[in-house]
């Protein structure tokens, strides 16, 4: 928002440069990025009078005139034809050098002197009329530069408002502010209609049909109207704030939408069918034209402002062009409402279009503003078109606003919150400057009620927010809380997050952030099957745009897609992971379930490639082996992997379900080609995808330690031949049961098919550490227990001796 220096000074005293004013808002809350000056480039620019105005005597299209300049009189040729003797206009003199870079000297025009130029407003750079001479007030003194005799110089204060200020959208809401800490009041305009003719309701009406999106419309009629330019302060002012100036009954509504904050729109009256106000929600599908001549197709639910026929504006957005204000207006209606804020951002949002109106409607208007600002305009519009307002003034308020809620605030709790000893009587003086309403509850409470501006005021903490900021946020000491002396247990999911993110760090893999908003259409492109529970999603209402519609029901979009933004950049070798929640939609009516979930890629080479180290790229077993040292890390040991064939994310032959107690808490294995296709992926790639909730109950912060062994262990090897059909897991799970203390260690170290071992058969070879604590171990134990482990396991799997 743009916030001009001499427009702020109307309604208050400043005795600030606009700096310190900057600093002191930014301080208070009211954040200031920049302040420009504007109004440079006119030295030398001087305010001149007429005094003759003559034919020049060798062209028919110029002028001679003689201009007084209050110390001297000097010869101009002129080519306007809009001035005449007694005009105040501005004078370049001799010398000066205007903002389009042209530097004024003595010249000679078809044989007559000229000693300097008479200037437009284009030419000055300070509007657009460029049809002739700009003529300037009467009471403006000859001789003073014109700069300072219009206040074009000023000062532009470019405010970032947060969406919870509403009331600083206008400047007067700004003098607010800064009234509020100068311990000043605001001096409002005076409003004074002198009204005449026939009164409004003999000359239209207002309907409110649906009183949940427009809870009061109010309505006057101004006739006799002249469409012409506005005044050249206006137009100033409207431009230094970013609003461009349209015809004088335009330019009103406008300036008070600056001034006050309360959007206005004027009709015109002739154009309305029946010449009455309809407010009613649009009939979906109907098209409609707005202001700037775009055809618009309607959506659900949009309030409209009607005639008796037809729509005429999207209500609090944005009027339409069959009502337009034009030259041949003579007839205002005059619109000031209150629109309901979550149904204009609504229609906003649905149809693309924010302008200043709907930005104000957006956050919240004051809703007992409406009449005040409806009555200003009005008395605006008839001095600056020469109409007449009609007496009287339609108010439909069918469903009146709450009024503003009374808040007890506490001076123990605010100063505890701040950091800071303020005493309740210093705390009530703050309340008041801001205007609100203040009560003595007890020693402690105060009672306030805010002003109905204020709509951002719901509770205590509101207040002591404003307490905060109308003292200065830099006034407030820094202070550290309290902490024990004792550190604090960190909750377990915490630490296991952590524990997660660093075993996967120090294994090479690059922890990414992907945004909890998905597309349905990468959703999609998992092949889920139709039953899948992570087909069921939860829409999100107003999407930033429809790739972030959906919340994700898995991290693995976010992997692939990333996977896919870096093969493109030609980063080819890749070990990514996320740790975040999923939403899984429950019964209905119920929120979803939030899930904190773990997912890795591995893509590439294994290593990069040097001239001391063979090529190869990452496979199955490195991720397996990713997820084992993870677990490892995590101290859980009571884990087993099972075939995974059912998945529509992995490869049918290369996937596993990662289980723990009895239940498949995560998957792994190489990606489903079907799915490298759908993210245009060509490169293989292998993930995993594991819940981390069920691994809170197995996961120790720190291992269980023994003693080390004082005596050697002994080795023995064993290989097996079994079935196909008989896993490696199955082995060593029936090993593990083999309930023998002495079993320290079990690995696999060969798997052969071919010759020597029959069809339908394979050999698996493992290796076991017979380990005792309190004595050395002797072949004769150890070979006994190896038979014994032997025939269990011929009698359980059918597993033979491999010769």
């Amino acid at each position: 928002m743009q916030v001009s220096f001499n427009w702020l000074k109307d309604y208050i005293s400043i005795d600030l440069d606009p700096e310190e004013l900057a600093d002191l808002l930014t301080m208070a809350g009211i954040e200031v990025e920049n302040v420009v000056k504007i109004g440079d480039g006119l030295d030398g620019v001087v305010v001149g009078q007429i005094t003759a105005v003559n034919p020049h005597p060798k062209a028919d299209k110029l002028s001679l005139c003689n201009v007084d300049t209050g110390s001297d009189t000097c010869s101009i040729v002129c080519g306007a034809t809009n001035i005449k003797p007694g005009d105040k206009v501005p004078l370049a003199q001799i010398g000066t050098k205007l903002s389009s870079g042209i530097t004024i000297k003595k010249a000679k025009i078809r044989g007559e002197l000229s000693q300097g130029m008479l200037c437009s407003e284009t030419e000055l750079a300070l509007g657009n009329d460029e049809s002739g001479i700009m003529i300037l007030p009467s009471n403006t003194k000859v001789g003073q530069l014109v700069a300072p005799a219009l206040g074009l110089e000023d000062y532009i204060l470019e405010v970032s408002l947060t969406p919870n200020r509403p009331d600083c959208q206008s400047i007067i809401g700004i003098a607010r502010q800064v009234a509020a800490f100068t311990h000043q009041t605001v001096s409002l305009p005076t409003i004074n209609i002198k009204e005449k003719g026939e009164d409004i309701n003999q000359l239209t009406s207002v309907t409110i049909e649906d009183p949940d999106l427009c809870p009061r419309y109010s309505a006057r009629i101004i006739s006799q109207v002249t469409i012409g330019s506005s005044p050249f302060w206006m137009r100033r002012r409207l431009e230094s704030c970013g609003i461009r100036s349209i015809n004088n009954v335009v330019d009103a509504t406008n300036y008070l939408l600056l001034e006050m904050g309360q959007p206005l729109h004027a009709f015109d009256l002739e154009l309305l069918d029946q010449e009455k106000i309809v407010v009613k929600r649009s009939t979906p599908g109907e098209s409609f034209t707005t202001l700037d001549g775009k055809e618009r197709t309607l959506p659900e639910d949009a309030i409209m402002i009607c005639d008796g026929s037809k729509p005429i504006a999207l209500a609090g957005i944005m009027g339409g062009l069959n009502t337009e204000v034009s030259a041949k207006t003579t007839t205002i209606l005059l619109e000031s409402a209150y629109f309901t804020p979550a149904g204009i951002l609504r229609t906003s949002k649905k149809m693309g279009i924010r302008t200043e109106s709907s930005q104000r409607f957006e956050k919240g208007v004051d809703p007992h503003g409406v009449t005040v600002a409806l009555n200003r305009a009005a008395q605006m519009i008839a001095e600056l078109s020469g109409g007449e307002v009609n007496p009287g003034y339609i108010d439909n308020y069918p469903r009146p606003i709450t009024p503003p809620p009374s808040i007890n605030l506490s001076t123990r709790r605010t100063n505890a919150i701040l950091g800071t000893n303020f005493t309740r009587d210093e705390i009530k003086q703050t309340l008041k400057d801001l205007s609100f309403t203040v009560h003595d509850s007890d020693e402690d409470q105060l009672t306030a009620i805010p002003p109905s501006y204020r709509v951002d005021i719901k509770e205590s903490i509101d207040l002591i927010e404003e307490v905060a900021q109308l003292s200065g946020y830099d006034k407030i000491t820094a202070t550290l809380p309290p902490t024990p002396s004792y550190p604090e247990k960190e909750d377990k999911s915490l630490l296991l997050e952590k524990k997660a993110k660093d075993s996967l760090n120090q294994q090479g893999y690059h922890e990414i952030i992907t945004f909890s908003f998905i597309s349905p259409v990468e959703l999609n492109c998992l092949n889920l099957p139709p039953q899948d529970h992570r087909l069921k999603t939860l829409k999100i209402l107003n999407p930033l745009t429809e790739e972030q519609s959906i919340m994700r029901t898995t991290l693995i979009p976010g992997l692939l897609t990333t996977m896919k933004k870096n093969i493109y950049q030609k980063n080819l070798d890749l070990r990514l992971f996320e740790v975040g929640q999923v939403f899984l939609m429950q019964e209905k009516d119920k929120l979803p379930q939030e899930k904190k979930m773990l997912a890795a890629l591995a893509t590439g080479l294994y290593q990069e490639e040097t001239w001391n180290r063979e090529k190869r790229d990452i496979d199955f077993y490195d991720l397996k082996g990713c997820l084992e040292n993870f677990l490892k890390e995590l101290h859980i040991t009571d884990y087993s992997f099972s075939p995974c064939s059912d998945s529509s994310l992995l490869h049918p032959f290369k996937a596993l379900n990662l289980i723990i107690n009895r239940e498949i808490v995560g998957i792994l294995g190489e990606t489903h080609p079907q799915l490298l296709e759908n993210f245009q992926l060509s490169q293989k790639a292998y993930l995993f995808e594991i819940s981390l909730p069920p691994l809170l109950p197995h996961f120790s912060e720190h291992g269980k330690f023994h003693q080390l062994p004082k005596y050697p262990p002994v080795y023995r090897d064993i290989a097996l031949v079994v079935d196909e059909t008989i896993s490696a897991q199955n082995v060593y799970d029936t090993i593990c049961k083999f309930k023998n203390k002495f079993i320290e260690e079990i690995r696999i170290f060969d798997y052969y098919k071919g010759k020597s071992i029959p069809e339908g058969k394979k050999s698996l070879a493992y290796r076991l550490k017979y380990q005792a604590y309190d004595h050395t171990l002797t072949d004769i134990e150890v070979n006994a227990l190896h038979e014994e482990l032997a025939k269990t396991l011929y009698q359980q799997l059918g597993a033979e001796i491999r010769k």
